[in-house]
């Protein structure tokens, strides 16, 4: 399996259900908004400023490179168990035609490593 680390630096902000998103945020390369009845998450670009409740800094994006069929079963889990193996946390984001997963930047060389020796290959 391929894997692809994204050139972005992003942070996930956690925003009150009816906080209006900021149109500047639609322009970035990279960006997720996930909403429930209890929260606004928004995963962005880290120089992009936004007011937040709650803000994490220093992520890196890991993409699994291609399209995954919905009937290949495990993709991510075997990801997130190995790096849970390596006591790296992760926060993942799933599209309708792939998976990423979301690292701390101060992990990111480790993950790449233990990934490489469990035989993901990046590009």
């Amino acid at each position: 399996m391929q894997l692809k680390v994204l050139n972005n630096k992003l942070k996930v902000a956690k925003l009150k259900v009816g906080y209006r998103i900021p149109e500047i945020i639609f322009k970035q390369e990279f960006y997720s908004i996930t909403k429930t009845d209890e929260e606004l998450s928004i995963v962005l670009d880290e120089d992009v400023n936004i007011q937040g409740d709650i803000i994490e800094h220093n992520w890196r994006a890991i993409k699994i490179v291609g399209t995954l069929d919905f009937a290949l079963i495990g993709i991510l889990s075997k990801i997130s168990t190995v790096l849970a193996q390596a006591k790296i946390s992760i926060f993942a984001i799933s599209t309708y035609n792939t998976d990423y997963i979301l690292i701390k930047e101060n992990k990111l060389e480790k993950a790449i490593k233990v990934l490489k020796e469990n035989e993901y290959q990046f590009i």
